[in-house]
């Protein structure tokens, strides 16, 4: 069946729950591991590196499942459009988290589902939130900021914009998808557009910056880019774009608020701090909110 004829669900069910949950926790446990590894690495280089090894995966992958990525089907531009938004997206994330610190910047980026909430309804009717919904979104974003304030302290206003740059590139992102129909492409050629162009876009950037590109990379650096690019930009990524086929972006975008938490608890876990009273009642919080936004 091709994406545009696949049923789409206007609710979430215990399958797409399952996939955000596994995806949301691996994504907090990658901001963690991100942070670590900017402090050896020059961040765009990073993340034009794990990019272009997620390319190479992603076109074995339609190699294998025989899912074309090159035929004319109308979505050129838009893919063209939605890459550069992915690209700049983590220009600003990676070049972030070295003005200030991951949970200020966390707290800025994870705005993005605000901007896919308040944009997509304008493109899509169906997409518009009710107003218990939009109080499901404040709890969420509420109990981001109550679990994060602990660690506000120090960081510049620099990255602080940075942060609230590439949360709402992320949300554009999202809006551009769905504005553009461009999940009646696979899963697969959605993402490739984004991982290849970004790549390219990158590495551009990362030799303007006049980034250092030559080692030596230690073991850890070279674990850590393996697991964001095979886990990170390769399987977790087309797992949302197959998501973003299939349910509401505006209900699964309400999941992302997850993200900071679960980094706030790796982060606790891998620096060996106490988790507190204030991270359960934000989980709490954030459980309520998600409850609400995708109540039927």
């Amino acid at each position: 069946m091709s994406a545009s004829t696949r049923p789409r669900k206007e609710n979430l069910d215990a399958l797409a729950v399952g996939i955000l949950l596994v995806c949301c926790m691996f994504w907090g446990f990658q901001q963690v591991l991100v942070k670590a590894t900017v402090a050896e690495l020059p961040p765009v280089f990073v993340s034009a590196v794990r990019g272009l090894g997620a390319t190479l995966l992603l076109w074995l992958w339609c190699q294998w499942r025989g899912v074309r990525l090159f035929e004319r089907d109308g979505s050129l531009w838009a893919g063209l459009l939605v890459g550069c938004l992915f690209a700049a997206e983590f220009a600003f994330l990676y070049m972030g988290l070295q003005l200030t610190t991951a949970s200020r910047l966390t707290v800025f980026l994870y705005t993005s589902p605000f901007w896919v909430a308040a944009l997509l309804p304008v493109f899509i009717r169906t997409e518009r939130l009710k107003p218990l919904q939009w109080v499901g979104m404040a709890c969420a974003f509420a109990a981001v900021v109550f679990a994060l304030r602990e660690g506000f302290g120090g960081g510049g206003a620099m990255g602080d914009l940075m942060g609230l740059a590439a949360g709402a590139l992320w949300g554009l992102t999202t809006v551009a998808i769905r504005a553009y129909n461009l999940t009646r492409i696979s899963a697969e050629k959605l993402l490739f557009y984004q991982l290849a162009i970004s790549t390219v876009v990158l590495m551009g950037v990362s030799h303007g910056m006049g980034e250092p590109w030559n080692g030596p990379w230690s073991n850890f650096a070279i674990g850590s880019v393996a697991v964001q690019t095979v886990v990170g930009a390769f399987a977790s990524y087309l797992a949302w774009m197959w998501m973003l086929g299939h349910y509401p972006a505006t209900k699964i975008s309400a999941f992302v608020f997850l993200t900071p938490l679960f980094a706030l608890l790796f982060g606790m876990l891998w620096l060996g701090e106490a988790v507190t009273l204030t991270l359960a009642l934000s989980l709490g919080l954030v459980a309520v909110g998600i409850v609400l936004v995708n109540r039927k």
